[in-house]
């Protein structure tokens, strides 16, 4: 074929791709007339068909655990044409809606971009200082340094990750048992993650979220007081039984030396996003919802502290995927129409929590910061 035949062509087979893309732009213009008409949007069982759509996001999350980024990302697409032709946004129809809703969510999933990012090398740079490899040095023997050592992940997560939190516990787990952990132990490390990074707002996704949506750190620390217990209950029958599964073995000095600058670029960087957060609130609340402040902290307190110890920048790409993950669930979550949701009660606070052992509880926190009336902590 020649090369003006190939260039008419391609013009032509063009010429359907632009006049659909076009027809589709038009369409979503459009759109907000349909919106309108439906006063009645539809239900399932009384259910709004919103709800319907992000409960079979999660589903889909939790069947599909290899594939959660397309999920995730489908299940926006879904509920924003769902929404774009049927209900429209609290901000308006049609895609002029759409627009206006994400200009409204943009502070906050900027600042999680970043927060979820930068937590991310934050805990590369802790475990690098050789911390966790000389923790082990304090731990009492028997089934007292099994239970010291859920302290300690309880302690990591409330300013760490409880995923990194949870990966540190495993690994003196398995050091100082000789590779001898037994399940109900490891389950134990995981409770112990999650129950530390409860009353934190810097130690926990879902705090972060809250802690950005404005609540205030002092509302979620009293969340303590139930993880304490929580750590007792399921701490010591843990603790007893790694005993006499594997009895826990004496430190051996090596030659690990704890990284202090790499410690005080870890307080440098916490330091900074609490500082931050709490000087924006306090002293110019009025613009709190303007910029990301938080999270553009944290970054340049991470690029000003890299001549010190630089982070390992080769974590960025999957922390990415991840983070774009979440952001996805969180987005699907602002679209929801809270107001159909039951009123915040203890009842529906333990729903809460019941469902979030099977899906992803970032999504049902968001939901629940934009339906308001829980007790944070």
């Amino acid at each position: 074929m020649r090369l003006e035949e190939q260039k008419i062509l391609s013009s032509r087979t063009g010429i359907g791709p632009r006049l659909g893309i076009a027809g589709a732009a038009f369409a979503l213009w459009l759109v907000p007339s349909l919106a309108v008409a439906a006063t009645d949007p539809p239900t399932v069982f009384g259910i709004p068909f919103d709800f319907i759509l992000f409960a079979l996001t999660l589903l889909g999350v939790a069947l599909f655990h290899h594939h959660t980024l397309q999920v995730a990302l489908t299940g926006l697409t879904t509920i924003a044409l769902y929404k774009l032709a049927f209900t429209g946004f609290k901000t308006g129809d049609g895609l002029p809606g759409l627009l206006s809703h994400l200009a409204h969510e943009w502070v906050i999933l900027a600042n999680l971009l970043c927060l979820l990012l930068g937590f991310a090398l934050l805990s590369k740079h802790f475990e690098d200082s050789h911390i966790p490899s000389v923790l082990p040095k304090y731990l009492p023997g028997q089934a007292k340094g099994a239970f010291a050592l859920l302290a300690m992940v309880f302690v990591l997560s409330s300013f760490l990750d409880n995923i990194a939190a949870a990966l540190i516990g495993g690994t003196m787990a398995h050091t100082v048992f000789r590779g001898k952990v037994h399940i109900g132990y490891l389950a134990a490390i995981v409770a112990a993650s999650n129950a530390g990074g409860s009353g934190s707002v810097v130690g926990d996704t879902t705090t972060t979220m809250m802690w950005i949506d404005g609540v205030s750190p002092a509302e979620v620390f009293h969340a303590y007081v139930a993880a304490v217990v929580a750590l007792v209950l399921f701490g010591i029958p843990a603790a007893l039984q790694q005993n006499k599964f594997s009895p826990l073995m004496a430190y051996k000095p090596g030659g690990a030396h704890v990284d202090w600058g790499r410690v005080g670029v870890v307080a440098f960087i916490l330091v900074t996003a609490i500082s931050t957060n709490v000087y924006i609130n306090l002293r110019h609340a009025e613009i709190a919802d303007h910029f990301p402040f938080i999270g553009v902290a944290v970054a340049l307190a991470i690029l000003v502290s890299a001549p010190l110890r630089k982070p390992d920048w080769s974590l960025l790409p999957d922390a990415t995927k991840g983070t774009i993950f979440l952001l996805a669930l969180v987005t699907c979550a602002s679209m929801m129409p809270v107001e159909k949701l039951p009123v915040a009660s203890w009842q529906s606070a333990m729903g809460l929590g019941f469902i979030s052992a099977v899906f992803d509880n970032i999504p049902l926190t968001a939901l629940a910061l934009k339906q308001g009336g829980y007790d944070w902590g």
